[in-house]
């Protein structure tokens, strides 16, 4: 993988994992209503759920390749259409606040919370899917070892994720209850993702072409 490619996966990674969502939902919950460290481990937690979802993507991508580069294109094509439509779902979306939190959540010990992070996560269907789309989009068949590229991008997505995870249990342990009422805050981010999204799709399209 050429270093601008992975520059780009990086960054869409980035913008990806900042998006408001389940995981970073529960990791705001935990932090504001018990503490950072709660918080903390909770971002663990769910590290830890998305390394089955990665796992499922490197047996499954790379059984697809061993049996057919025709079949992983169709893949590629599929995941780029997935993302073209989370892409333009995203611009659509109106959202008037990024979270929700609740009143009050029971204190747990944080081998529960570790736990509840990791099956947030490894039960969130949507997480497989989105991994089956968004990784293929930046795997090169040319070049050796595809298996290995697929881990290594799922490694990176899964690290960003989890300091991105973990600056939210910061935030939200100081100063919670005001970013969760916040209008303002990560207004714009979804949109800005959303462009991510639908831009990877036009990139695969005009990619193939060649």
């Amino acid at each position: 993988m050429d270093i601008n490619n992975f520059l780009l996966f990086a960054f869409a990674s980035l913008m990806l994992n900042i998006t408001p969502g389940n995981d970073m939902l529960y990791v705001a919950s935990r932090s504001t209503g018990q503490g950072v460290r709660a918080g903390l481990v909770s971002a663990l937690g769910i590290s830890a759920g998305c390394l089955l979802h990665i796992t499922a993507a490197v047996v499954g991508l790379s059984a697809i390749i061993a049996k057919s580069a025709i079949a992983f294109d169709v893949i590629k094509w599929l995941g780029a259409a997935y993302l073209l439509y989370l892409g333009i779902k995203s611009l659509l979306k109106k959202r008037s606040s990024p979270f929700h939190l609740p009143g009050r959540m029971d204190r747990l010990s944080y081998s529960k919370i570790f736990g509840q992070g990791a099956l947030t996560n490894m039960l969130n269907p949507k997480v497989a899917l989105f991994f089956l789309a968004f990784l293929p989009q930046f795997v090169v068949l040319k070049e050796l070892h595809p298996q290995m590229q697929i881990l290594f991008l799922g490694i990176w997505f899964n690290f960003s994720g989890l300091i991105v995870n973990m600056l939210v249990a910061i935030l939200f342990a100081r100063m919670g209850n005001w970013l969760s009422k916040s209008p303002a805050f990560l207004k714009w981010q979804e949109k800005i993702t959303g462009l991510v999204l639908v831009a990877l799709g036009i990139k695969v399209a005009l990619s193939t072409r060649k």
